[in-house]
C-alpha cells in the first residue's frame, strides 16, 4: 500500500470526473468485448487502452482539469486521451490540440492531472506521470477500479501524488495517497439524484430500458450505414460505366456531400464549440427565467394571503408580510 501524502493539500472531486471515468471505461471495453448477437465491428483501434489487454485489465487514459486555490485543489472535470502502445506513452499532439480547445471553453481550468483504470498504481504508471511534469509540474492521478466489490462502502477512487523518498540510498519518485472529498455543485446534485430515482415506466428493469434503447440507436445505424454502401456502389459502378450516367443523382448526391460539415477542421471545431456553449447558456438562462418567473407567482400567491390575513384581523394592529 502506497504512504500518505505529506504536501498538505486538500483535493475536492466532483462526481462529473467519476462518472466520465467510468463511462470511458465502459464504452472501451463494450467495444473490445461485444455481445454474440451484435454484429457491431470488432477492428476499434486500440489506441485509448492498452494493447492486447485481455478483458479483465482494459485500461482508459485520459486528463483530469480543475483549479488551484492556494492549497485546495478542485477537479472539476475531465477528457480522454489516446494511448500509444508502441512508446507506452500518451499522444502528445492530441493533449495539446485538447488542452487549446479545453483552454477556450474553460479559460479558468487547467490540467492538474491524468486518470486511469485498475486496481493499483503499477511502474508503468510513472513514466506517463512525468511526462506530464512540463505541462504541470506536480500532477495528481486519478485511479478508478472498475471491479465490483458489494463488500466495499469507500468509492473505488484513489488520488495519487508523486513524492521523491530515498529507497536503499537512491532518491526516486514514488506515488503516495492522497485523501479527497466529494464536492458538489446544484447542477451535480440534480442530476445524480435524478439518475438514483430514475426507474423505467413499463415497470422494467433499467438494464433492459437501458439496452432497448441502445438497439434502437444500432438498428437506425445499421440502417443508414446499408443506404450508404447502396449509394456508393450505385456511384462506383456509374463511374467505371457499367450503368448509364444520371446527372440528378449525381447532383443530389454532390448537394448531399456539401451538407456535411468539415469535421476535421479546426475552424469547424472551434464555431461548433462556441455554438454548442451558447445554446448551453440560452438554455440556461430560459431555465433561471422559468424558475424566476413561478418564484414570483409563489410570492404573489404568499402576499395575497398574508393579505387576506391581514384584513381580517381588523384592529389588531395590522399584519406584516415576512421579508421573501
Amino acid at each position: 500500500m502506497a504512504p500518505s501524502s505529506s504536501s498538505g493539500l486538500t483535493f475536492k472531486l466532483h462526481p462529473l470526473v467519476m462518472l466520465n471515468i467510468s463511462d470511458h471505461f465502459t464504452r472501451v471495453k463494450t467495444q473490445l468485448n461485444p455481445p454474440s448477437s451484435s454484429c457491431a465491428t470488432r477492428n476499434i483501434p486500440t489506441t485509448t487502452v492498452a494493447a492486447t489487454s485481455p478483458p479483465q485489465n482494459i485500461r482508459v487514459y485520459g486528463c483530469v482539469i480543475g483549479a488551484q486555490r492556494g492549497r485546495t485543489v478542485e477537479i472539476f472535470n475531465s477528457f480522454e486521451l489516446v494511448f500509444d502502445p508502441s512508446t507506452d506513452s500518451l499522444n502528445r499532439s492530441f493533449l495539446l490540440k485538447k488542452q487549446e480547445l479545453y483552454q477556450k471553453v474553460f479559460p479558468g481550468f487547467y490540467i492538474l492531472g491524468w486518470y486511469s483504470t485498475g486496481r493499483d498504481a503499477v511502474e508503468s504508471d510513472m513514466h506517463i506521470h512525468k511526462a506530464l511534469m512540463d505541462i504541470n509540474e506536480s500532477p495528481v492521478y486519478v485511479l478508478l477500479n472498475p471491479a465490483i466489490n458489494h463488500g466495499q462502502k469507500d468509492l473505488p477512487v484513489t488520488i495519487y501524488e508523486s513524492e521523491f523518498h530515498v529507497i536503499d540510498g537512491i532518491p526516486q519518485s514514488i506515488f503516495v495517497n492522497a485523501s479527497y472529498t466529494i464536492e458538489t455543485v446544484e447542477a451535480e446534485r440534480i442530476s445524480v439524484d435524478h439518475v438514483a430515482h430514475l426507474k423505467p415506466s413499463d415497470g422494467g428493469s433499467a438494464a433492459t430500458q437501458l439496452a432497448a434503447h441502445l438497439t434502437s440507436i444500432h438498428s437506425a445505424i445499421k440502417m443508414l450505414n446499408s443506404r450508404i454502401r447502396v449509394l456508393f456502389q450505385y456511384l462506383v459502378a456509374m463511374q467505371k460505366g457499367d450503368i448509364p450516367c444520371d446527372d440528378s443523382l449525381l447532383r443530389q448526391a454532390a448537394s448531399l456531400l456539401r451538407s456535411l460539415p468539415a469535421a476535421h477542421s479546426e475552424k469547424f471545431d472551434d464555431k461548433f464549440l462556441m455554438e454548442y456553449n451558447d445554446k448551453l447558456l440560452i438554455s440556461y438562462l430560459a431555465m433561471i427565467t422559468n424558475c424566476t418567473s413561478n418564484m414570483n407567482e409563489v410570492v404573489d400567491k404568499i402576499k395575497t394571503a398574508y393579505a387576506k390575513k391581514s384584513r381580517t384581523s381588523g384592529r389588531t394592529g395590522g399584519f406584516r408580510i415576512p421579508f421573501m
